[in-house]
């Protein structure tokens, strides 16, 4: 009985969803009967004004992540870029970086929409109120892939502001700048038109360790008083007008303005630091991948 009953509750909570709102005309051809059940949500979500929950946490619970550390941010979006639809590339250092660059990007006057990992997007509850809230799921080497820019162009086309990692995960450097981006990012900038604004950030790595297990909760829980500065720095959108979809070597070359942008904003974050290894020693992280620009040293003949 006590069995039955504990299945039916954990099935109702995986199969739960908040309302969602209809799905336009216009991209309901887009969706195939093989398509899963998540993609039309996806789709009338992104062409959705931002869910009003969303908003709510966005501007009355950002106290909750600044309470394990200090939020500096500097720079801005330029004004005449908030009203229409915004690419934002952020360099990944850690679990909870999502939720500064967030409180961060509101106070910018951002709406943000993340890409996040299918993964997350698939824990029941989490997922679904993820989901809701613009979240774009984001499923590599699989089938599925291409989904994640159908729903990005369609959250591009209603005006949204889509954050993405174009590293892809959590840079694994030793010497902690950002690894070699993807050109996921740089092949929609260029199709759409859209602006690229680089958010260089750094500090939240030293909330929650890496590594899985009881030390994600430990660092986490003596943040509350070791209170870590987490910066965050908003750049000058990249440059890629003088490039063409298409155009061979083009994606590239926006990829390495990008990963450069990222670099050159992060410099000044860490000043004082080494700039050869992460000050804020995590033994948990694996260092096995390279830099983009290791050092954090720019080519000048990068735009």
């Amino acid at each position: 009985m006590t069995r039955t009953w504990t299945t039916e509750v954990a099935g109702r909570l995986g199969s739960w969803h908040p309302a969602t709102p209809p799905l336009p005309a216009e991209l309901a051809d887009q969706v195939e009967p093989a398509d899963p059940d998540w993609f039309a949500r996806e789709l009338a979500v992104a062409a959705a004004p931002p869910w009003s929950v969303w908003r709510f946490a966005l501007s009355r619970l950002s106290w909750v992540p600044l309470a394990f550390g200090r939020l500096q941010l500097t720079g801005e979006v330029p004004a005449e870029l908030l009203d229409g639809p915004l690419l934002l590339a952020v360099n990944h250092i850690g679990d909870f970086d999502p939720f500064v660059v967030g409180v961060a990007l509101h106070r910018a006057g951002v709406q943000p929409r993340f890409l996040v990992k299918g993964g997350l997007m698939a824990v029941p509850v989490v997922g679904a109120l993820l989901e809701r809230c613009g979240c774009i799921r984001v499923e590599r080497g699989t089938d599925l892939a291409g989904h994640a820019v159908r729903v990005t162009e369609a959250a591009l086309a209603a005006g949204a502001h889509v954050v993405a990692y174009p590293e892809g995960r959590i840079g694994l450097t030793g010497d902690g700048w950002p690894e070699r981006g993807r050109t996921g990012m740089a092949r929609m900038a260029l199709a759409a038109g859209i602006p690229v604004v680089p958010v260089s950030q750094w500090g939240a790595h030293e909330v929650m360790q890496y590594g899985l297990g009881r030390g994600k909760v430990t660092t986490l829980l003596t943040a509350l008083w070791r209170r870590p500065t987490l910066q965050v720095h908003i750049g000058p959108p990249v440059d890629v007008t003088d490039l063409r979809p298409g155009r061979l070597g083009d994606a590239n070359r926006a990829r390495t303005r990008i990963d450069a942008a990222l670099t050159r904003g992060l410099a000044p974050l860490r000043a004082g630091e080494p700039t050869d290894r992460i000050a804020h020693a995590d033994p948990t992280r694996p260092t096995t991948a390279r830099a983009a620009f290791p050092g954090g040293v720019v080519p000048p003949e990068i735009p």
